[in-house]
């Protein structure tokens, strides 16, 4: 992520580790894809942005090998500790405020970055740049504003309150100047920056369990500064995180929209 006082979601509270799982169990099938779709293989030299957790990472080096090189990156890199050894390299870095970690990659690719980093227009700047000449981009981000609810199907006062939770959140994200917006944005930003073969897709869970496990966790990290902000009571805080936990209800997330493209 990026370095900013008004992040949200901080990688050392205890329920980062479950939503870096979720995220894990959620996303990496998509990413695997699109990642192989781009023709990965033995001697690449990628990027990963933002890194987090250690899954992408770690699939990252088993494919480029030992003649290749991954550099992971984040402004936290303290759940990269496993995975920091070759042909990974692991760097504390900020995509928004810093030069890139390097050049002439094949890959770079951020997912659920972007939409956090207050200069994300230079942090792509930066990501483009570090790509060699046919190498590829990858960013994967979620877009919470075309999709705003965690219960789609809003039938009783258990989803109500699911929602209305939810839009709670989408305030604190972008009071702390997320662009729920962006995901949308990715195809026409890669294309304006520059880059050729550009394409995208999406992919919306639904009814999940991994999207439970994340309801839980996130709302289980914020639930402070929900109570703060006047959007939420621990009441119903508490009410809702029950009702999840009864396992009854259709959850989903944010749509997360994939994009790539190729450097000239």
């Amino acid at each position: 992520m990026t370095r900013s006082d008004g992040y949200l979601l901080d990688n050392r509270q205890n329920e980062a580790g479950e939503r870096f799982d979720a995220f894990t169990a959620l996303f990496d099938p998509t990413t695997f894809r699109h990642l192989e779709g781009l023709g990965i293989g033995p001697g690449w030299r990628c990027w990963e942005v933002g890194a987090g957790g250690a899954s992408v990472v770690s699939w990252l080096a088993e494919k480029v090998g030992p003649s290749g090189q991954v550099v992971a990156t984040d402004i936290d890199t303290s759940r990269l500790t496993a995975a920091d050894r070759p042909p990974v390299e692991v760097r504390v870095h900020d995509v928004g405020a810093e030069e890139p970690p390097g050049e002439d990659f094949d890959l770079v690719h951020a997912r659920l970055v972007l939409v956090h980093v207050p200069d994300r227009e230079r942090a792509l700047r930066s990501m483009i740049k570090a790509l060699r000449p046919g190498g590829r981009l990858l960013i994967e981000d979620a877009d919470p504003a075309l999709q705003p609810l965690t219960c789609p199907d809003e039938f009783g006062p258990e989803q109500r309150l699911a929602n209305r939770l939810r839009q709670g959140f989408r305030k604190l994200l972008a009071d702390r100047g997320a662009d729920l917006s962006y995901g949308r944005k990715l195809p026409r930003l890669l294309r304006e920056a520059g880059l050729h073969e550009v394409q995208a897709d999406a992919y919306f869970p639904v009814a999940s369990p991994a999207c439970t496990a994340l309801e839980l966790a996130t709302v289980r990290q914020i639930r402070d500064r929900l109570v703060a902000a006047g959007l939420a009571t621990d009441a119903e805080i508490e009410q809702h995180l029950a009702n999840v936990e009864a396992g009854t209800m259709d959850l989903t997330t944010a749509p997360m929209i994939s994009a790539w493209g190729r450097k000239e």
